[in-house]
């Protein structure tokens, strides 16, 4: 979508975004981190929770009705609450800051009363305006840790993949049909060291222009040379805008041994010649065997959908934690979603451990809001029905709580989309909010799997194992085909660390080769981001 000389050229002509951000942010990011993750402390059975000092809200930790006295403050409610909704604590007057995560996160639009429902018929965001930023760093180092080993696939020039999968790869969405039918009848080869046969669909490679185009070819690209895949049959029409060459020249090193390219157009039978490269591929395989390596080859995306207001108080945190201690090994991690940056970038911008690196989140924001206005489009159409239903507000609440999924560590680089990780640490990545866009991107960037946190709950999978992270015990009770992994049990029986060690655990088997919901279920699939026009 956005290259990163377009980012830097955005920042260079102006440092402003339309919209004030939340408060006075800079300083409060890491003091925000730890009192979330050790302020919420299981075993309590608490009925609401206050997430810092500074809030004149709580959070219901369960449904309450009008009538109801809450025991932690005495308040009685003057309106039916569901669970992880807001409720004032204070009086708050017309125009003063609702102060949640210790920051504001929007302006009351009427006189709230203590013990009412704090929600969108009387809070409003406070995104609105021109400001600019300027680069005032408050790092927090993350101490080394003596790095963990998992067992997984080492490949050429230095990567290392969790999965040994066939994948096929078609270059334009005229072919997906061929590609499907390929897939159903490689199926006999799964098994053993072929640990499964993926076809990733989409609409795209023909009839697109300038950027589009390249992010196409970007993204396609980084697939097919993703370690994971430990066989890629690239397949090409022939006489698409994306054609397998260019697919070819863009990828990164890879193993010409593990990647097959065929045109269909060049060939008789394309479904004759497609499984007698499949069928070499797999041969291929049969003899790979995992072993040991440092966690220092391990890159994690972190990731949140159909989030609600435990979102940021359970799972989220519980995310940033492992990913901090996966860094303290000297390992990465990856943060996209960046619409959902709105209103917490600071917390972020205050992370980025030089002036550069400052500069490149700046135009991230910036390229991002300029994207929309476009189009017309409102910056803030944000948060979504489910995440309102859910609890959250406004995109400041949304905001704080998605970005705790990075932990405290320092941001150490942008990527634009279809960009790549080239060194340890925490990243940012240029990608929509997009559920299906961005896991794919966090893929293309180089992560071997994604930390998926929900409050609502979600199916999907993308290319490689998707993690999903519920943030309260009910979801994960209810959807146990879809949930991997419950952190709302941080509100009932178990401590921050105790969730933490488990993760980080669970995260090690997964990388070993252990199946999570969405590869048991076949739910896998990619989406491309489309900004412009189609021919």
């Amino acid at each position: 979508m956005f290259g990163m000389e377009n980012i830097v050229k955005t920042r260079v002509q102006d440092k402003r975004l339309t919209y004030i951000p939340v408060g006075s942010m800079i300083g409060v990011g890491v003091k925000l981190f730890t009192y979330i993750t050790e302020g919420v402390r299981g075993k309590t059975m608490k009925r609401t929770i206050m997430i810092h000092p500074d809030d004149n809200v709580v959070v219901a930790l369960q449904p309450f009705h009008r009538g109801d006295t809450i025991r932690e403050n005495g308040l009685t409610l003057m309106d039916d609450i569901p669970a992880g909704h807001k409720i004032a604590i204070r009086p708050i007057q017309k125009g003063a800051p609702v102060r949640k995560y210790g920051l504001p996160i929007g302006t009351a639009v009427k006189d709230i009363a203590a013990g009412e429902h704090v929600h969108t018929y009387n809070l409003k965001t406070m995104l609105s305006g021109e400001t600019a930023y300027q680069y005032t760093p408050k790092l927090s180092a993350v101490k080394s840790i003596p790095a963990r080993t998992f067992q997984g696939y080492k490949r050429r020039y230095g990567r290392a993949g969790v999965r040994n999968e066939l994948w096929i790869i078609p270059t334009v969405g005229c072919i997906n049909d061929a590609a499907r039918t390929l897939r159903r009848r490689a199926q006999a080869l799964a098994g053993g060291a072929v640990e499964a046969v993926s076809v990733f669909e989409h609409p795209y490679g023909c009839s697109q222009l300038g950027d589009d185009q390249e992010d196409t070819r970007r993204i396609l690209a980084d697939l097919a040379a993703h370690p994971n895949a430990g066989g890629v049959l690239v397949l090409g029409l022939g006489c698409e805008n994306s054609p397998v060459d260019v697919i070819k020249k863009a990828m990164p090193e890879f193993d010409e041994k593990r990647v097959r390219f065929m045109v269909m157009q060049e060939t008789e039978n394309e479904l004759e010649t497609g499984m007698r490269l499949i069928t070499e591929l797999a041969e291929q395989m049969k003899s790979d065997k995992r072993e040991e390596i440092s966690a220092d080859q391990l890159v994690i995306g972190l990731k949140c959908g159909g989030s609600d207001g435990l979102s940021g108080i359970t799972a989220n945190p519980l995310i940033g934690r492992v990913s901090d201690r996966l860094i303290a090994m000297g390992g990465s991690a990856i943060l996209t979603e960046v619409p959902e940056m709105f209103g917490a970038e600071t917390l972020l911008m205050e992370r980025c451990e030089t002036e550069k690196v400052f500069d490149d989140t700046v135009g991230m924001i910036n390229g991002f809001k300029r994207y929309y206005e476009q189009y017309h489009q409102p910056v803030y159409e944000n948060p979504s029905p489910g995440n309102k239903q859910g609890g959250i507000t406004t995109l400041e609440d949304k905001a704080l709580g998605c970005t705790q999924k990075s932990g405290s560590a320092a941001v150490r680089g942008v990527l634009p989309y279809g960009g790549r990780v080239n060194k340890p640490g925490l990243a940012l990545l240029v990608a929509p909010g997009n559920d299906l866009v961005s896991t794919t991107a966090l893929a293309a960037a180089g992560a071997q799997l994604v930390l998926f946190s929900t409050g609502r709950g979600t199916p999907f999978g993308g290319p490689t194992p998707t993690v999903k992270i519920s943030s309260n015990t009910e979801l994960a009770q209810c959807k146990k085909s879809w949930i991997d992994f419950d952190a709302g049990r941080l509100l009932t029986t178990h401590t921050m660390d105790q969730l933490t060690d488990e993760l980080a655990d669970f995260v090690f088997q997964v990388a070993d080769g252990k199946r999570v919901k969405n590869e048991i279920n076949d739910y896998r699939s990619i989406a491309i981001f489309k900004t412009g026009v189609m021919l």
